[in-house]
Formats: structure tokens, C-alpha cells, sequence
């Protein structure tokens, strides 16, 4: 064993060894005996964290707890016996095809009637030669980034934006710069300051990551103008945009808006998913993109995967094509916009004055701003003691901010469960309202104490009780 000389670092797996591959510094624990494989991991691995929805799953499990935390489609709305059989009559009818690998860019039935899906937001000329199918649209936004990005990139994304994506950028080592929105969505010149500011400080921008309806958490729609606008200045930046829309076809007040990538073909790459129009178990999703990326997707997909799973494939072609899959649609639509108008209307009668909530037209979800002062992590435990939950809104913001948002889904509750739930928050945001009242009121006088040294004349302080300064009385 070779010691290293006096002066350098310690040998590798010894305590506070600093490694460094490019710009990336490796930092070995001091206690390398928890994980002794803790000096072997990527610089990739340090900044994965757990999701503020994932570790919520233990509790929201518990039946006494309201859950207005996971975005859980209502799959009991479906007609399960007809889904049964018809999974039924694959495996035995097809077994020797519906069990067996597939293509890497997934089955060609499937990717066309995709295209019939994607025709009613307005995308009317793709094709299915450019469609991957993927594990749910989450593993189409992974292949997307990791054809796209390298470590130090910079991604634009709304702020809030999708957990589920910001775990994927970190785990590209990529540098998120969010975008601001508000009641319409993505504000154009916000956007537009981003892409000046990356300019001048030589960033790299690889592209914009947008959920434009029933934003997943923000519950807001980019309204028509800013549409265009948006478009107008990826032409004008040169900015490639990547359009999650798991929520566009579960409008509630209108028809399916026209899609960003029926704007422009190649400016656009897509991501859908069959996980909240049909079945998330089944986890089936696709990626829309122009033939020359869509080569790499496939290549990605392979390295990874190896293919799509053919039997779930097959059951979102074969439901597409026997079942009536628009009327299901426009099923989950009017119970969502039930439970939607519960929750706002709970909110509108229960909050205390200083709270404030969006108002989604579609999709899952509604963005709660708490009053001044509260922070929704810091309130979550108390929440769940009263057993309610929600997600905190700091999960939703790469840069730490969020704290005094929160979001919460209507979509798996009963219009009932949902207004206990409701209940139950405001009487916490009401409880934590009272203690910050109460101890921003309270005169906690001064501490009178003596610092001194032996063998010096002792130093007479005097402060604050709730600080860590003090006055010198001299």
C-alpha cells in the first residue's frame, strides 16, 4: 500500500478525501463504514433527493388521513370488467405477441393512434414514424434530457415547476433558472429576460420545459397570446421547447387548446401520456419529436430499457380502438370539475383572509399561497397530525424558494373527503396563524448576564431575550 507523501490529499476512501472530475468535486464521508461503497458513487448521485410527494406516500396511506397531496387519478371511473376482459382476451388470443420483446420505438398500431389522440389538441400533422413510445411520459423527458444536456447546462422552467422534471434535471446536472408565471402561465417577458440574462452571463440554454395546461402544480393554463408569444421568441432565440401536456384533454370551461408543437414542428418536442386519460399502472407515455431526434430517442430507449412492455402497449391500442375512449374522457372531466368546485368552494369558505388559491380550468390541481409569515413545510407535521395533507411548495422550485405555497389535488378524494380535508387545513392555517400572532406580540424583555475571562474584570451585557446580540451598556 502506497501512503501518500506529506502535504497531499489523503488516499481515496479515507476521511475527507476531496475527488474531482472536472467540475464536479467528489467529497468522501467522514463515516465511510454507513456506505462502503459511498466513495465508488457518480457526481451525479449528490444531488438526488427524495420527492416531497414520494415521502409523503407512508402517510397519505394511513385511512384516516384526507390525502390532498398525490395526483392519483379516479381509475374507478373506468369500466374495469370491460378493461379486464379485454387484457384477458390479449394474453390469450396474442400471448405470442403481446409477451414477447418489441421495438424499441414501440408498436406501430399504438404510435398511430396516438396520432389520432394528439389530432384533437391540434396536432394534425404528425406522424407515427415520429413517435417513441415510452415508461409514461416521466421516461420520455429523462430520454429527452439525456440526449440534450450535459453537466452545467442551463434548462429553463416555469417556476413552479413539475417535481417529477426537477428530479430529472439534477440528476442531469443541469442548472434550472426559472421562469416566472402567473394566472396565465409562463409571462412572456419573463422568459425573455431569462434567455438575456443566460446570454450575457454565457450560458448555455438547452431548452424550455413548459407544462402549458392545468400546469402540474401551478393548476394555470398559458392563456392564447402568450402562446404565440412564447413561440415568437423561440424563433427569435433559437430556443427548442419541450411541451409537457398529461392534463390538455381534461378541460373543464372549453375545448382542448391548440397545442405548442401544432406551432411549429420543429421547434417542439412533445411529451404525453396515457396515465391520466386512461390507466397510470399501465404506464405507457410518448414522445413527439422530428426524425433526427427521434433516432436518438430510440437509441436512448434501447440502452436503457431495451424496449417498451409490449403487453401494456397492446392494451392502450386495443382500448383505443374498442372502447369508447372520448366519452371516458369526457367521464373523468365532469367528476374532476365536481371535485375542482368543492375544493374552491371549501377554500372560499373556510381559509382565513391572507390566504390565496388559483382556480384551475382543468387538470388536478389548485396552488395555495399561504398568509405572510407561514411556511408549509415548517406546517406539515401539525397538518399531518390533524390529518390532512398536502405537498409543500418548496418540492416545486430548484432554487429553495416556495415556502409559502402549497399544492393540492382534488382528483382522488370524494367531493365529501375533500371538504373535511379542506376543514382540516384551515383550522391548522388558522392554529399557525394564532401562534405567529401570539409570539410577534409578546414583549420578551431583556437578559442580564456576565462574560469575563479569569483573571480579567468581568463584562456586564445586556439584550434581547429572543437574540443572540446585545448592547453595550458603556
Amino acid at each position: 500500500m502506497v501512503t501518500p507523501p506529506p502535504g497531499s490529499p489523503a488516499g481515496p476512501g479515507q476521511p475527507g478525501t476531496h475527488l474531482t472530475h472536472g467540475a464536479h468535486p467528489h467529497v468522501v464521508p467522514r463515516h465511510p463504514r454507513l456506505d462502503p461503497l459511498a466513495d465508488r458513487y457518480a457526481a451525479r448521485t449528490h444531488g438526488m433527493k427524495s420527492s416531497e410527494i414520494r415521502a409523503l406516500f407512508s402517510v397519505v396511506s394511513r385511512p384516516e388521513v384526507v390525502s390532498l397531496a398525490g395526483g392519483m387519478p379516479a381509475v374507478t371511473a373506468l369500466p374495469l370488467d370491460a378493461v379486464g376482459l379485454m387484457i384477458g382476451d390479449l394474453v390469450s388470443g396474442m400471448g405470442a405477441q403481446t409477451l414477447q420483446y418489441g421495438s424499441g420505438q414501440g408498436d406501430p398500431r399504438l404510435r398511430e393512434r396516438i396520432c389520432d389522440v394528439m389530432a384533437l389538441e391540434g396536432i394534425t400533422d404528425a406522424s407515427a414514424s415520429e413517435v417513441v413510445v415510452t415508461v409514461g411520459s416521466q421516461q420520455g423527458l429523462d430520454l429527452v434530457t439525456r440526449v440534450f444536456v450535459d453537466p452545467g447546462d442551463v434548462i429553463l422552467a416555469e417556476g413552479p415547476s413539475y417535481v417529477g422534471a426537477l428530479g430529472v434535471f439534477q440528476a442531469a446536472q443541469a442548472r434550472v433558472r426559472h421562469v416566472a408565471m402567473d394566472e396565465h402561465g409562463l409571462i412572456p417577458e419573463a422568459l425573455e429576460e431569462a434567455l438575456a440574462d443566460c446570454r450575457a452571463n454565457g450560458d448555455r440554454v438547452k431548452f424550455l420545459y413548459t407544462v402549458p395546461n392545468f400546469h402540474n402544480p401551478a393548476g394555470v393554463t398559458l392563456s392564447e397570446p402568450r402562446r404565440e408569444a412564447v413561440m415568437a421568441l423561440a424563433e427569435q432565440h433559437d430556443l427548442l421547447i419541450i411541451e409537457d401536456n398529461p392534463y390538455g384533454l381534461l378541460g373543464f370551461e372549453h375545448e382542448p387548446l391548440r397545442a405548442l408543437r401544432a406551432r411549429n414542428s420543429q421547434r417542439v418536442i412533445y411529451l404525453g401520456s396515457f396515465s391520466k386519460t386512461f390507466s397510470p399502472g399501465l404506464r405507457v407515455g410518448w414522445v413527439l419529436a422530428p426524425l433526427a431526434v427521434r433516432e436518438k430517442l430510440v437509441l436512448a430507449t434501447e440502452a436503457q430499457v431495451l424496449c417498451p412492455p409490449s403487453l401494456t402497449q397492446y392494451a392502450v391500442a386495443r382500448y383505443l380502438d374498442t372502447q369508447p375512449w372520448r366519452e371516458q374522457i369526457k367521464t373523468f372531466t365532469e367528476l374532476y370539475r365536481e371535485r375542482r368546485d368543492a375544493t374552491l368552494e371549501s377554500l372560499a369558505a373556510l381559509m382565513p383572509a391572507g390566504t390565496a388559491w388559483t382556480k384551475p380550468e382543468g387538470g388536478f390541481y389548485v396552488w395555495l399561497k399561504l398568509p405572510a409569515g407561514l411556511d408549509a413545510k415548517l406546517m406539515q407535521p401539525r397538518a399531518v397530525a390533524a390529518h390532512v395533507a398536502y405537498v409543500p411548495g418548496i418540492g416545486f422550485f430548484a432554487d429553495g424558494n416556495g415556502q409559502e405555497y402549497m399544492r393540492l389535488s382534488y382528483c382522488y378524494p370524494e367531493p365529501d373527503q375533500i371538504r373535511e380535508g379542506v376543514r382540516r387545513l384551515a383550522r391548522v392555517v388558522e392554529a399557525e396563524l394564532d401562534l405567529h400572532s401570539t409570539f410577534d406580540k409578546v414583549d420578551t424583555g431583556t437578559f442580564r448576564a456576565v462574560r469575563g475571562t479569569p483573571g480579567r474584570e468581568a463584562e456586564r451585557i445586556v439584550g434581547p431575550a429572543n437574540s443572540d446580540t446585545y448592547e453595550d451598556p458603556r
